[in-house]
């Protein structure tokens, strides 16, 4: 099972966001970025109505994403509005070239606002992997390589820029 949007070939979905009501300019508080299989159904799914409960605008693709329309630029427009990026990283996380597009646009928007957070969390995975200090990783980025090149190494600096960041390690934890 893979997210919408991981197969190649044109989109039939769109992100749909808000006109935002807050003073800082953003759409969204919390922009989550994960691999669905590994983690929608469990931790991601309490996560987001923990915030939610809380209150809290929080960007979730099943949840802000509107049929019949593209996601590209919208999706992007989602991650830049957002003032938080959490992204779970889990065993296949890298396998998804999406969840890494994200990403990488996450640390571009980071890098160039200074209201901007990342909190990575760690789910079943070590920061070691995403370090790309093992194999875990690695593997999923080269069999990226043939069709998507020089992206993979904005991917590949996305990741171990993000894995330097004290996260939420919940590796072999409830």
């Amino acid at each position: 099972m893979k997210r919408k949007w991981d197969s190649p070939g044109p989109s039939t979905t769109s992100a749909s966001v808000n006109d935002g009501d807050s003073s800082s300019g953003a759409e969204f508080e919390v922009f989550l970025n994960f691999r669905g299989p590994d983690t929608r159904l469990n931790f991601t799914d309490s996560l987001y109505h923990t915030l939610v409960k809380a209150g809290i605008r929080v960007f979730r693709d099943n949840e802000e994403i509107r049929q019949g329309e593209k996601i590209g630029d919208e999706l992007l427009h989602a991650i830049k509005s957002s003032k938080i990026y959490v992204p779970i990283f889990s065993r296949n996380y890298a396998s998804s070239a999406w969840c890494l597009r994200e990403l990488a646009h996450m640390v571009e928007c980071w890098g160039k606002a200074k209201d901007k957070m990342i909190l990575p969390i760690f789910y079943d995975v070590d920061p070691d992997d995403v370090k790309l200090r093992t194999r875990l990783y690695l593997d999923s980025l080269e069999k990226h390589e043939g069709k998507f090149g020089c992206h993979v190494l904005q991917w590949k600096d996305a990741l171990t820029e993000v894995a330097k960041i004290r996260g939420l390690d919940l590796k072999n934890r409830g």
